[in-house]
């Protein structure tokens, strides 16, 4: 079973940066897709970005282009989100996932059917 643990979240205000880590317990990091989703209250649970088994393709919710990055350390079995210039409407908990039977494909503007979720990092974002 994969294990994911999300941090790095916080309270920051508009126009600033945060840097998300997510570390994962699973083998063969570097084999699979991975991505970050956020939801925010009220809200459904969204895609934000994601990011291809060997890296080659990237996916950002167009809410987020141009500001957030998504990379991966595959020796540290960690995945990352860098958010600048955030804006109050960033403002969810943010969540990473993967699973091996999950394509690439499958984060691109929605958010798989994962078998479970980790408690997710808070971001908040003061206007």
């Amino acid at each position: 079973q994969v294990q994911l643990v999300e941090s790095g979240g916080g309270l920051v205000q508009a126009g600033g940066s945060l840097r998300l880590s997510c570390v994962a317990s699973m083998r063969a990091f570097s084999d699979y897709a991975m991505g970050w989703f956020r939801q925010a209250p009220g809200k459904e649970r969204e895609s934000v970005a994601a990011l291809s088994w060997r890296g080659y393709s990237t996916y950002y919710a167009d809410s987020v282009k141009g500001r957030f990055t998504i990379s991966r350390d595959n020796a540290k079995r960690t995945l990352y989100l860098q958010m600048n210039s955030l804006k109050p409407e960033d403002t969810a908990v943010y969540y990473c996932n993967a699973d091996p039977s999950v394509p690439y494909s499958a984060y691109v503007n929605r958010v798989p059917n994962f078998r479970s979720w980790g408690q997710g990092t808070q971001v908040t974002v003061s206007s």
